[in-house]
């Protein structure tokens, strides 16, 4: 799958976790309340911010198994776990933390999602989450996603998968044809192949209905406004090089959206998260 940068990912984690749907998160943390201990296997982990998402409404003990492709990130998701948490120590490869009333094992892995799937949900966990991830692979690969776990009976949590909405204010009069052009970029190959783009939450939830597994799929968009300018800039430059390199805008005026985009006073961003498990 294609890389991000970590300066990137830092700049939308709090954007990402206001969005975090409540109720889902909430009944993810229901289902294993009587739990003392978790395993979790974080896929397409980054720099480790859906673990710093998630890890308050799961058991006293988890040990997480943060797996990226980039080892970049991997390196980036230590370092950034070991500021955040309240004491950490380093124990042979795995990093020990302490937050709030948590304990955190976390173990860092690099491995290709399109080739190694199979072996990282063998190491079965009692959970698989993702964040952002879904929306960049192909309906086969989401078909083969769903088989395997539902084969391994292993519960899903993902969060903030692009669901093609969006708003900008004030409105613009090529906004819908540039989000059109994105809607095209988005479905390109990301590693995956073809990605499934905006209706990847649908694919998923639909494999998994018809698998019989219990399905909670709820919005989660990003809401973002004066205070969150930069990402606010961030995002214009990134849709309109996307866009730019599909073609079907014209350069100019993918040029003026983004001069009139880098300042808009407000941007809704649509995701969706999903909850899903064996019955």
């Amino acid at each position: 799958m294609s890389g991000f940068s970590p300066d990137w990912l830092a700049l939308r984690e709090p954007a990402d976790h206001a969005a975090r749907n409540p109720q889902v998160l909430a009944a993810v943390g229901s289902t294993f309340s009587e739990r003392q201990s978790l395993s979790i296997i974080d896929l397409g982990s980054g720099a480790g911010s859906n673990l710093r998402g998630s890890y308050s409404v799961l058991p006293a003990r988890q040990h997480w198994t943060l797996v990226d492709a980039d080892s970049r990130l991997l390196s980036v998701a230590r370092r950034k776990l070991a500021e955040w948490a309240d004491e950490a120590q380093e124990q042979g490869e795995e990093l020990v933390l302490r937050k709030d009333d948590k304990a955190l094992t976390v173990d860092f892995r690099q491995a290709d999602l399109t080739k190694e799937l199979e072996w990282v949900l063998g190491w079965q966990p009692d959970l698989v989450t993702a964040a952002a991830l879904f929306d960049l692979a192909s309906a086969r690969w989401l078909e083969r996603f769903v088989a395997s776990l539902v084969s391994m009976r292993l519960p899903l949590y993902t969060v903030l998968t692009y669901d093609g909405r969006e708003s900008w204010e004030p409105a613009y009069p090529d906004d819908q044809r540039m989000l059109a052009a994105f809607h095209h970029h988005q479905h390109g190959d990301k590693g995956f192949g073809p990605a499934a783009g905006p209706e990847a939450t649908e694919a998923l939830a639909q494999a998994f209905r018809k698998a019989g597994c219990a399905v909670t799929v709820g919005e989660s968009p990003w809401q973002l406004g004066a205070a969150q300018s930069d990402l606010i800039r961030e995002l214009a430059a990134g849709v309109a090089s996307a866009v730019g390199e599909t073609g079907h805008v014209a350069p100019d005026a993918v040029a003026n959206w983004l001069e009139a985009r880098r300042s808009a006073a407000s941007v809704r961003i649509g995701h969706q998260d999903l909850w899903a498990r064996p019955v």
